[in-house]
């Protein structure tokens, strides 16, 4: 029987692919896991066993069950329903995004896809060509015109920037084309001045509220997570190496007592700044609300979203950008989860029903006092 040796190649190159994903999900679990064991405490083995179960028995493989010692280990003891983050890029994301997420990667799309003002969005450099957000062709010479006319400084975010990299910023005295040109294709965008309430953390880098919402089988936008990311005081813009993360009530808009570092350990105030997070509320959260609602319901076939908004110090709402590939769902489900159980992703995949394995990784936790974590919420537009 004659053999596809291309067939052959891209099944062994799959192969390579789930296997370097999976150990880098188990690995940056394991790492978390143990710093929340270092000050909580050992996490109970009945909830080990029973992470292990449901990863096994109901999301069909062990490679799942880290994830869920860490959702276990923050929230107290174990929930079903909970999404781990390497199932939802391995299984959710191509099966209920497919290609379409793709789009929200190319920041010259925004206006055309939304046809909104809500993006701060001044111009665009695409394949060669300085762009208006109406698509119309701007010169070169115009072009500092355009962006300076009422801002002393722009910001420029090439296509696929990610977790806070990627990110530029220009004045009319430092702005040149030709390192543009070298950064590749992007969006200029307005240099926000943030709410006072927000800029008291952090007043050097603009904060931004992360709110995840998901598309139901009847075609219902719903939120089901929000939490805070604040910068540290040396970062001029809020990056995933660096940030404070803080949950935020869904139906408030109000923050937890405690946020997280990127390490996970627990803190209660920023600390640059020193400001607590208990009894503050977000400015304008009704409308930050209701605009990532808005904003969804013209791009279901993405079925969930992340949102990255910032609120203007006169309350206006700006969508910073939109995440509709794998977006970050792991410290939602930790510290508000299971955001996602009434979906039933765990149906995307064929059900097991063998004894669960022990998982070589699993720790050997003792008993600690059980407690609780928030529940994350509906609310749909």
């Amino acid at each position: 029987m004659k053999v596809d040796a291309e067939v052959v190649a891209r099944k062994w190159a799959r192969r390579v692919f789930d296997l370097r994903f999976h150990r880098s999900h188990r690995l940056q679990a394991t790492a978390i896991h143990r710093t929340l064991e270092g000050y909580l405490g050992k996490t109970r083995r009945a909830d080990i066993e029973r992470a292990d179960a449901y990863a096994h028995d109901v999301l069909g493989h062990l490679r799942y069950a880290p994830w869920l010692y860490v959702y276990s280990a923050v929230a107290g003891r174990f929930k079903e329903g909970w999404i781990p983050d390497n199932y939802y890029g391995y299984v959710v994301v191509p099966k209920l995004k497919g290609g379409y997420g793709i789009a929200s990667s190319l920041k010259s799309l925004q206006r055309a896809i939304f046809d909104s003002d809500a993006f701060p969005d001044l111009a665009y450099f695409a394949n060669g060509l300085f762009l208006a957000p109406d698509a119309t062709v701007v010169s070169p010479e115009a072009l500092a015109r355009r962006l300076f006319s009422q801002n002393d400084s722009v910001v420029f975010k090439v296509d696929n920037s990610l977790q806070g990299r990627g990110i530029f910023f220009f004045d009319r005295a430092t702005f040149d084309l030709e390192k543009i040109r070298t950064l590749g294709n992007g969006v200029f965008q307005e240099n926000i001045v943030q709410h006072e309430v927000l800029a008291r953390f952090a007043p050097r880098s603009v904060a931004t509220l992360r709110m995840t919402t998901a598309v139901d089988d009847s075609g219902v936008v719903s939120i089901r997570a929000c939490y805070l990311r604040l910068g540290r005081d040396a970062d001029t813009h809020v990056q995933s190496s660096s940030h404070v993360r803080i949950p935020v009530d869904c139906a408030t808009g109000e923050l937890a007592e405690s946020g997280y570092l990127t390490d996970w350990t627990v803190v209660r105030e920023h600390p640059d700044s020193k400001i607590p997070f208990a009894g503050v509320k977000i400015p304008a959260f009704d409308d930050c609300l209701t605009s990532v609602l808005a904003h969804h319901r013209k791009v279901p076939y993405a079925r969930c979203v992340g949102w990255d908004v910032a609120v203007a110090d006169d309350g206006r709402v700006q969508l910073m950008e939109w995440n509709a590939e794998h977006n970050d769902i792991k410290f939602s489900e930790a510290t508000q989860g299971p955001c996602f159980a009434d979906l039933r992703w765990d149906l995307l995949v064929p059900r097991r029903h063998a004894a669960p394995q022990v998982a070589a990784s699993a720790p050997a936790p003792v008993p600690v006092p059980q407690g609780e974590a928030g529940t994350g919420l509906t609310k749909s537009l």
